[in-house]
């Protein structure tokens, strides 16, 4: 092993020790299942902001998407970013959090599957909710581990990459198992330090080094091999742009790994201060991670790597970070950064699985009795297991990861999206609207990803078209529906010593 790999090496045996000693702590705190699951809802603003930015950018983000999309639409790629601050965490904080926190504390749900089958009176739709979030969170965790693959495959070229992602996997299900949400909301925060200063450094590393020449000769550069690239709103490509943008915002609004964080916070000013933060987190990463991925033609000659879109990234750090000890340290925390984004997703992904299974299936229709104590365990060998799926698909190296995390996103969003939101703000919304908003969705997005081949280009349009029709398919389903009566409606939409508002429940 090579002096350069041996301090990498260095940083990341120090990263697992910081990462597993959080979880070992952590583990008083998860006694029970609501302890595991939201850590007593008593997560403060900046612990729950942290936790929905690590959530919701990963390595899919940094190796895959910030790869691809700078390659093929350049710099106004960095538009992609802004609209997940200001739609994806801006707006879906307002618009959502303190109605689902209220909603799931009078619920008593403390899982979308729950929440769905409290607020519509349906245990088959809990069923069926459980069931997508487990079967189809798995291509997305497998994405996940995949473009971690592709990075430590790149910093350690003799170490075979399937190595590379068991490594990820026991370091993951560790502090999970171990530490529960709470586990990972403080890692999420120690994480989220790594990646705002990781980010910087990816920035000025790429953008400074000779190959670029700085930003204003790098746009240059770029609009010599096609103006497209250097159009700040995409030129030709606006279309993939705007559908991009679509996807990777609204899509957080019905993903249940991310709306989960609006159950955990304490209270409802600590939501205020979590909905600036994140905003701004959003914003220094994605838009940063998108920016630097159109200066990829530069460094790689404008020819398109082995490996396709997701060895761009890579091989632009690699080739960018590759001088002196100063550029060394830079990459290690690049990698770094990269393993953060991954690790906070795929705990937030598992997490939200195995529950699934063990609360809403297991304990919900199988074994009713199951004490709390044999909850938990279940829930901790569900996490185990999910990994081990997710590890065993990312193997199999299926073609791109982007068409992977597009399809997920398209396929658990667009069945959710509808019933959820609707459900937070219309009394109207009945159990016929629901269910026909969530059957459309997702049926929209297996069936078109399936007649397609599973068409790389067409996936994120597929996923914005299965939200869509979630969004208008359930309020117009719920006039044919039977209405729910007003005690009931009472009961949900105002709980003990509250009184609904006249707006409440009105749209």
């Amino acid at each position: 092993m090579e002096g350069k790999q041996i301090v990498t090496l260095i940083f990341l045996v120090a990263f697992v020790a910081i990462m597993v000693g959080i979880g070992l702590l952590s583990m008083k705190r998860t006694k029970t299942v609501g302890g595991f699951l939201l850590g007593g809802r008593k997560m403060g603003a900046w612990m729950s902001a942290f936790a929905y930015g690590t959530s919701y950018f990963s390595a899919v983000l940094f190796i895959g998407y910030a790869g691809k999309n700078g390659w093929n639409i350049g710099i106004s790629g960095a538009w992609i970013g802004i609209g997940n601050a200001i739609l994806g965490s801006f707006l879906a904080w307002k618009i959502l959090a303190k109605r689902t926190r209220r909603m799931t504390h009078r619920l008593d749900a403390k899982t979308m599957p729950e929440f769905f089958e409290s607020r519509y009176q349906s245990k088959g739709m809990k069923i069926f909710t459980a069931c997508v979030i487990f079967i189809f969170l798995v291509p997305y965790s497998a994405s996940v581990y995949m473009g971690l693959g592709y990075l430590f495959d790149a910093a350690f070229p003799g170490v075979s990459y399937n190595y590379c992602m068991i490594f990820i996997a026991v370091v993951t299900a560790a502090y999970l198992v171990m530490g529960g949400y709470v586990a990972t909301a403080v890692n999420d925060f120690v994480q989220g330090i790594i990646m705002i200063v990781g980010v910087i450094l990816m920035v000025v590393a790429i953008i400074v080094n000779p190959v670029v020449g700085g930003l204003s000769e790098g746009i240059q550069k770029l609009e010599a091999i096609d103006a497209n690239l250097a159009s700040i709103f995409g030129g030709k490509n606006w279309k993939t742009l705007l559908t991009m943008i679509m996807l990777t915002s609204f899509g957080t609004w019905g993903l249940p790994q991310m709306v989960h964080k609006y159950y955990a916070v304490k209270d409802e000013r600590s939501i205020s201060k979590a909905m600036i933060i994140s905003t701004i987190f959003a914003l220094l990463i994605s838009a940063s991670a998108y920016f630097v991925g159109s200066f990829g033609r530069l460094y790689l000659n404008n020819t398109l790597p082995e490996g396709g879109y997701d060895a761009i990234m890579p091989s632009v750090l690699v080739q960018a970070l590759s001088g002196g000890a100063a550029t060394q340290v830079i990459f290690n925390v690049i990698l770094v950064l990269v393993l953060s984004a991954s690790m906070s997703t795929l705990a937030s992904i598992v997490l939200t699985s195995s529950s699934a299974i063990s609360i809403d299936l297991v304990k919900g229709f199988f074994c009713k009795n199951m004490q709390d104590k044999s909850s938990l365990r279940l829930t901790r060998i569900l996490c185990l297991l999910f990994v081990g799926v997710s590890l065993i698909i990312a193997m199999q190296k299926p073609a791109i990861i982007i068409t992977l995390m597009s399809f997920s996103w398209g396929t658990v969003s667009g069945a959710f999206i509808g019933p959820f939101l609707w459900g937070l703000y219309s009394k109207r919304i009945t159990k016929t609207g629901a269910w026909v908003g969530m059957l459309a969705g997702f049926i929209c997005s297996v069936l078109c990803m399936t007649v397609s081949g599973f068409n790389e280009a067409l996936s994120p349009l597929f996923g914005v078209i299965s939200m869509a029709i979630s969004l208008v398919v359930t309020p117009v389903a719920s006039c044919f529906g039977q209405k729910y009566d007003a005690a009931f409606l009472e009961s949900v939409f105002a709980g003990p010593g509250e009184e609904m508002t006249e707006k409440e429940g009105q749209l």
